[in-house]
C-alpha cells in the first residue's frame, strides 16, 4: 500500500538524479524548481515511452523508504498516477517535515523505475521554535566535564541558527550551536536551578526553552532511575502530519533514557538521535535503539532468519553501570487474536499458527542468542523491548476470559518467561482486567480486513497488548505504563493526529539497585 504520509513545514531544494545498476532508463522526470516551501506543491514533468494507466510518482524521504533498488522497501509519502506519454504533475507537499526527499517514478503500480528519480529539500516554512518549551536533558555529575546539545530541536525557518544563554547555572554555557557545556560543583547539585536557552534564526525570529538538567552529587549514582521504552513507529512517523516534531516532543515530553523503536525506515533511528543529542543503533531499515547515554557495543544486523528481527546494544550509565538492551519486531501473520476472535481456533490451531507466522522460531532463537547475556544479566541487566505481534499468556486468563477463551499459552511470552525475563508492565500492574494495557491499536477501532478473516471486515477490532518491555537482573520496576499523546482519531481520519503511531508505546521506570 501506498500511505499518503504528513510531516509539516517547508522546502529548500537540491537536485540530484540516481541511475539504476540495472537497465537502462528511457523516460524522464524533472522537477519545475530545485526547492519549494513547505505546503507549496512539487511540481514534476515527466515522459515514458511505455505509458500505464498505474504508472505513478512517489514521493519519499531520502534516506527511508523508497525503492532504490527498484524494489518495496515501505510506502510513500505522497504520490500521484501519470498515465499519459508525458505530461506534468503535482505532489502536495502539506504536512511533511522538512528535510530530504526523493521523488521516484514508478511502473504499473509496482517499483520499477521508468525514469531515474530526483532528490529535493523540503525547508519549512512555520515560525521559529523549540519543539517543546520545557524539557530535561542528560544528568550531569558534580566535578565531571558534561556535555549535551539543544540544537536538534528547534522547528520553523533555521538559517542562521544561533542560541545563546538566557539564564540559569553558572556552570553552564551554552554555545552558539546549541551545545550545552560546563562542570558543575558541589553546590550545583544542592540548589539546582533550570537553564533558559533561545535560539534566533536570521530574520530576527526567536524561540525559548526551560531546560532541566539534574545534578548528581558524589558518590550518588548518575542514573537512579532507568526510563525504558518501546515504541513501534508506523513507518517511521511519515503517516501523521509533522510526524517526526511530534515525536520529538513525546520523547522529551516521556523523559525517558533508552528506546527500542521498530518500523524505523532507513533514517528515523539516526534523525531522532541527531535532533535529541543522543547515541543509536540502526540494525536494517526496521530496528533501532536511540540512548540518552552512550551505547559502547553494537550487534551488527542479520540479513536473513530468525535473528534478523532483533538487535543488541549494550549502553553505559556509568563506568561501572551497563546495560544490555535487545530490541525485536517478530512476525506479524497469522495474527493470534484474530484466529482467536475471529477464527474461534482450537489452542493447538493458535499454537501452530504462531509457528507459521514465524514469531515461535524467531523468539526461540534471539533467547538462545540472548543466553550469555542473560547469564550475566546477576551483573549487567537485561532488557528487551520491541512489537512482538502477539498476545501475552499473562493476558489471556480465565479472568478476562478473552473471546470465550480460559487462557492461551501464547508462546512469545511463555518463552521469555521461562528464559528467566519478566514482564515489567505485568510486574507494574498485575490485574489484567482493571489493567489491560491495550498497544493494539489507538487508532484501529474495527477491523479493516486481510489476513484470512475477510468475512469479519468492520467487526471491533480485537484490542490487545502486543508490546512489551522485559527485564532481568537487579532492576526493580516503579512503574509502567502504555502511552498515547491526545484523542488519535480512527483510520482513515488520522493525519491530524498528535500521536504519530498505530501502537501505543509502552514505557517502564526502573529502580537501579546495581551496584
Amino acid at each position: 500500500m501506498r500511505w499518503l504520509t504528513p510531516l509539516a513545514l517547508a522546502i529548500l531544494v537540491l537536485l540530484t538524479t540516481v541511475t539504476p545498476a540495472s537497465a537502462e532508463l528511457e523516460g524522464t522526470l524533472t522537477l519545475a524548481a530545485p526547492a519549494v516551501r513547505g505546503g507549496d506543491p512539487i511540481e514534476a514533468a515527466y515522459s515514458t515511452p511505455r505509458p500505464h494507466a498505474t504508472n505513478w510518482l512517489g514521493l519519499y524521504t531520502d534516506p527511508g523508504n523508497g525503492p532504490v533498488d527498484q524494489k518495496y522497501v515501505g510506502p510513500s509519502v505522497r504520490w500521484v498516477y501519470v498515465t499519459e506519454a508525458s505530461g506534468k504533475a503535482t505532489l502536495p507537499t502539506d504536512g511533511l517535515d522538512p528535510g530530504n526527499y526523493i521523488v521516484f517514478a514508478l511502473a504499473e503500480d509496482g517499483y520499477q523505475w521508468f525514469a531515474p528519480p530526483v532528490k529535493v529539500r523540503i525547508t519549512s516554512s512555520a515560525p521559529l521554535h523549540f519543539v517543546t518549551d520545557t524539557f530535561d536533558l542528560r544528568n550531569a555529575r558534580v566535578l565531571a566535564p558534561y556535555q549535551a546539545t539543544v540544537g536538534g530541536l528547534v522547528r520553523g525557518d533555521t538559517e542562521g541558527l544561533a542560541f545563546r544563554k538566557i539564564d540559569g547555572p553558572r556552570w553552564a554555557q551554552v554555545a552558539a550551536d546549541g551545545r550545552i557545556t560546563g562542570t558543575p560543583r558541589l553546590g550545583d547539585s544542592l540548589r539546582p536551578r533550570p537553564l533558559r536557552v533561545e535560539a534566533r534564526n536570521a530574520r530576527g525570529e526567536t524561540g525559548t526553552a526551560t531546560v532541566g538538567i539534574d545534578v548528581r552529587p558524589p558518590g550518588h549514582k548518575l542514573v537512579p532511575e532507568l526510563k525504558t521504552m518501546s515504541f513501534n513507529l508506523w513507518h517511521g512517523g511519515g503517516q501523521v502530519d509533522n510526524g517526526r516534531e511530534k515525536q520529538l516532543r513525546f520523547l522529551l515530553r516521556s523523559d525517558v533514557d533508552v528506546v527500542g523503536l521498530q518500523e524505523t525506515s532507513a533514517a528515523s533511528t539516526r534523525e531522532l538521535a541527531e535532533s535529541l543529542g543522543w547515541d543509536h543503533h540502526q540494525a536494517g531499515t526496521d530496528l533501532g535503539v536511540i540512548s540518552r547515554y552512550p551505547i559502547v557495543d553494537r550487534k551488527p544486523p542479520v540479513d536473513g532468519g530468525p535473528l534478523s528481527v532483533a538487535t543488541r546494544v549494550r549502553v553505559r550509565l556509568e563506568p561501572r553501570q551497563e546495560v544490555v538492551i535487545w530490541n525485536v519486531h517478530l512476525g506479524y501473520n497469522p495474527y493470534g487474536p484474530y484466529d482467536a476472535c475471529f477464527g474461534k481456533m482450537t489452542q493447538e490451531q493458535l499454537l501452530a499458527n504462531e509457528e507459521r507466522s514465524g514469531r515461535t522460531p524467531q523468539i526461540k532463537a534471539v533467547l538462545q542468542e540472548m543466553r550469555p547475556d542473560l547469564a550475566a544479566a546477576w551483573r549487567t541487566p537485561v532488557l528487551l523491548t520491541g512489537d512482538f505481534n502477539a498476545a501475552s499468556h499473562l493476558d489471556w486468563t480465565p479472568a478476562t476470559r478473552r473471546c470465550g477463551y480460559q487462557s492461551v499459552p501464547w508462546p512469545a511470552s511463555v518463552l521469555p518467561e521461562q528464559a528467566g525475563l519478566r514482564d515489567s508492565y505485568r510486574v507494574a500492574n498485575r490485574d489484567p482486567v482493571t489493567d489491560p494495557g491495550i498497544t493494539w491499536s489507538p487508532i484501529y477501532p474495527v477491523f479493516t480486513g486481510g489476513y484470512g478473516h475477510d468475512s469479519h471486515k468492520g467487526e471491533p477490532e480485537p484490542q490487545d497488548r502486543i508490546d512489551f518491555v522485559y527485564y532481568k537482573g537487579p532492576l526493580r520496576v516503579t512503574g509502567s505504563e502504555t502511552l498515547v499523546e491526545g484523542a488519535p482519531k480512527a483510520v482513515p481520519d488520522h493525519r491530524g493526529n498528535e500521536w504519530t503511531s498505530d501502537h501505543a508505546a509502552v514505557l517502564t521506570t526502573f529502580k537501579t539497585a546495581w551496584f
